[in-house]
């Protein structure tokens, strides 16, 4: 019988603690907007990588639960380069979060997929936000999201955090992933 390596073991939460949602993503994609949106709680945003140095964390209550809301550094890889990149990297494979929201912007799919398939081969859950939809359609060019869903085996979501279209989507599913009746985290191996 195969064991499940410690990479690939969600961790088992306590049944009174609060689910955990960690957003990671390259640099500049709308991490720290999507947290706001989540939690009503301002990051430091600017225009330039490295902005979130500090892990920044908050509540989201949604439908009479509450869950934690984690916005890490910018991240290019799981392979860690920066101290950004270690801080982010820590979180996802040391604390274990409930839920990972990869933030990608969708003009840049190639650029920002190969973290999105690193982050899957960890075991931890994986929901695709695919932000600034807005400036793909300006750019005349489309992304055909059921099919990169099939593709990739995890839920995606297309979003413009900055006006805050898909965002209901996106707390939707968290409630749906990790507190409708259905969900049992308490009992994940």
């Amino acid at each position: 019988m195969a064991t499940a390596t410690a990479v690939e073991k969600p961790r088992r939460r306590q049944a009174h603690a609060r689910p955990t949602v960690l957003i990671v993503g390259n640099p500049n994609v709308g991490k720290s907007v999507l947290f706001h949106k989540l939690t009503g709680r301002y990051v430091t945003v600017s225009n330039y990588p490295g902005t979130t140095v500090e892990v920044a964390r908050g509540l989201m209550r949604y439908r009479g639960q509450e869950f934690v809301i984690i916005d890490s550094p910018g991240m290019y890889s799981l392979v860690p380069i920066t101290e950004e990149e270690r801080v982010a990297r820590r979180i996802l494979l040391s604390d274990r979060p409930d839920l990972v929201l990869h933030v990608i912007d969708a003009k840049n799919l190639a650029r920002t997929l190969p973290l999105t398939v690193q982050l899957i081969e960890t075991g931890v859950p994986v929901v695709v936000v695919l932000n600034m939809m807005d400036e793909l359609e300006r750019a005349g060019l489309t992304i055909q999201v059921d099919a990169l869903a099939q593709q990739l085996g995890v839920p995606v979501l297309p979003t413009v955090c900055l006006s805050g279209q898909g965002v209901p989507a996106v707390k939707e599913l968290i409630y749906e992933r990790l507190a409708a009746p259905h969900s049992d985290l308490s009992s994940r191996d």
